[in-house]
């Protein structure tokens, strides 16, 4: 039987067809999720402006002094101002959400979020087609590892929603990102349902990859979320030095997390998945001392993943040490998913190693992911 025959078409086509689905029904959920935002009341914006306004007002003259008497003698209380705690971060509530607390903002977030699990489900039935029509594991090359990952990625965010998780926010961000992924999957990176090369026939491929794409996804996470932190950061510490953001800037960030509680969600989701990091790059090891004869190479993919792994170990030891908490943090953890980003999409475009089974050629990128 020769490699074609192996493949089933029709199982393939109809993979094909629940990617552009999905793809369709996430743009109903993007333009669901900016419903969400545009018309969800604005009535509890402004609540950090505030909490912030207040304290400068508190700090800026002499403090209200309260006189109590204990036995005659008279004790001077002055009332505790916190604006900023020990970890870098202001005391100042969350914001209220999307939908900014009302029944019309949380209609359209509902029906964003119920069209955001649709296309999850559309996607993942292309995915498993996709593994179906060659008999495989769904993430032999660029464009199945991206279909895989988004799909991933899409379910983390489900995930934490499930557990009862405030992270609708991230909705917009995410959504918008996976259509990007998505659209970049069934054009430049589309490949052909085919069989593997011999190199892959491993069940390390199951273990080492599936492991990377859910790291990564959960990476990917993280690093929106940081993204938002910096922004958020930046509108408190304008509102605190008394500057008046535009309304645009105020009616999005007001309703985003505080920035502390942003930057320990980020902290929270690279910290819990950096040691299934650490096993995936150990599970690619053991997989080349399998195929190549040697644990490490110091091929290009493996490099990359050392990189990334020293760059999140930074991150996490930085976050974790005083004075490096904060925008200093993020950074770092912004370099670390950059990393990350590059050894996947950087080293299979533009660097030749083991890693790469085909060539790029008329705009089809065939190298394997991981």
């Amino acid at each position: 039987m020769t490699l074609a025959a192996a493949t089933n078409e029709h199982l393939a086509s109809i993979s094909n067809t629940l990617i552009y689905s999905s793809m369709a029904v996430y743009t109903l959920a993007f333009f669901a999720y900016i419903a969400e935002w545009l018309f969800g009341s604005r009535s509890k914006v402004g609540r950090t402006a505030a909490a912030l306004t207040a304290d400068r007002g508190r700090t800026a003259g002499a403090p209200a002094v309260t006189v109590r008497r204990a036995g005659g003698t008279a004790v001077l209380e002055r009332p505790k101002v916190v604006v900023r705690s020990a970890s870098g971060a202001r005391d100042v509530p969350d914001g209220p959400g999307a939908h900014g607390g009302d029944a019309q903002g949380d209609l359209y977030g509902r029906i964003a979020i119920s069209l955001t699990a649709l296309a999850f489900l559309v996607e993942l039935g292309g995915v498993v087609a996709r593994a179906a029509s060659v008999e495989r594991a769904p993430w032999g090359n660029m464009y199945e590892f991206n279909i895989t990952f988004s799909t991933v990625a899409v379910g983390v965010y489900l995930a934490l929603l499930a557990l009862k998780k405030n992270v609708r926010w991230l909705g917009l961000f995410l959504i918008t990102t996976v259509l990007l992924d998505l659209g970049l999957a069934v054009t430049v990176l589309y490949t052909a349902s085919d069989q593997l090369v011999p190199a892959l026939h491993s069940y390390w491929l199951y273990i080492h990859v599936s492991t990377a794409i859910f790291c990564g996804a959960v990476f990917y996470v993280g690093a929106v979320a940081t993204i938002l932190y910096l922004f958020k950061d930046a509108y408190e510490n304008k509102l605190q030095a008394g500057g008046k953001p535009g309304s645009f800037a105020t009616s999005v960030l007001e309703r985003l997390p505080a920035s502390a509680s942003l930057d320990k969600f980020a902290y929270r989701v690279n910290a819990a998945v950096f040691p299934l990091w650490t096993f995936t790059i150990i599970a690619g090891a053991i997989w080349a001392g399998d195929a190549w004869g040697r644990y490490w190479n110091w091929d290009p993919k493996e490099t990359w993943s050392f990189i990334t792994w020293i760059a999140y170990a930074c991150y996490l030891h930085a976050r974790a040490t005083a004075g490096w908490k904060g925008r200093k943090a993020a950074y770092l953890a912004l370099i670390a998913f950059g990393c990350w980003l590059f050894n996947y999409y950087g080293v299979n475009i533009f660097v030749s190693g083991k890693h790469s089974y085909a060539d790029v050629g008329l705009g089809v990128l065939r190298s394997t992911g991981f």
